[in-house]
């Protein structure tokens, strides 16, 4: 699609000169990348649901035009907001975005005649449909008990059913208050991530341990908790679910 506009250079005594400017019409486009490294390419109006935090790459595809000054704005409002919160500029912007809810953002491209201001030309909402950016509120839930026995199920202690948690440390204790473990927000939501059940190698004995976890969500939750850990080394479990 193109956009064809005149304009007229005003001359000494009443001479004018007529001149046709061709722009085409700019293709933005996004791409996200989630909490596990996986891209997903948009396009103008579509909606992006997932977990934060991502990274959102934006990408005006906007075309020079000799005599023209460029300028691209990526607008960045939460639903139900009539402004942004955020406001940048540039061809490529790549951003976090960490908070959970409903972001809509407008990019508003715009041409100004290098020789007359007042000579601008400007792709907007009329143009434009937004993207929407939804992401989910948090959530986590630690586990009371794991059997670390080497039958492929449950053999590792870690946090489960995690959405939108952008901070996260855990730590697990004897009851002597010795640390026997830690462990960071890279690791959670893995099956095969977290504590196996040793210290310094060896595997420690069945019995009740201490787990201590400091997390914060996308939405502003704070989550402390302080819970004992059983450690089963004598439960089996098969796929039926039958001890």
């Amino acid at each position: 699609m193109k956009r064809y506009f005149s304009f007229i250079l005003f001359l000494s005594f009443a001479f004018a000169t007529f001149a046709q400017v061709q722009i085409d019409t700019p293709q933005p486009a996004a791409t996200v990348v989630d909490t596990k490294g996986e891209e997903v390419a948009l396009v103008l109006g579509e909606e992006y649901s997932g977990e934060a935090p991502v990274t959102l790459k934006l990408f005006a595809n906007a075309a020079e035009v000799d005599g023209f000054s460029l300028v691209c704005m990526w607008e960045f409002t939460k639903e139900g907001e009539s402004e942004p919160y955020l406001v940048r500029y540039d061809n490529e912007v790549e951003i976090e975005m960490n908070e959970s809810g409903v972001t809509i953002i407008q990019p508003i491209i715009t041409y100004t005649s290098r020789e007359d201001s007042e000579l601008v030309w400007e792709f907007g909402r009329e143009d434009f449909e937004p993207l929407r950016v939804v992401l989910a509120e948090s959530k986590i839930e630690v586990p009371n008990a794991f059997s670390p026995n080497g039958d492929g199920i449950n053999d590792y202690y870690n946090v489960f059913n995690v959405k939108s948690i952008i901070s996260f440390s855990g730590a697990i204790y004897n009851r002597w208050g010795q640390q026997l473990y830690t462990w960071g927000i890279d690791e959670i939501g893995c099956e095969e991530c977290g504590w196996d059940g040793t210290y310094k190698g060896k595997p420690v004995k069945a019995g009740v341990y201490y787990v201590v976890i400091n997390a914060k969500g996308a939405d502003g939750i704070n989550y402390e908790i302080r819970r004992d850990v059983n450690l089963m080394r004598g439960y089996t479990e098969d796929v039926t679910g039958n001890n």
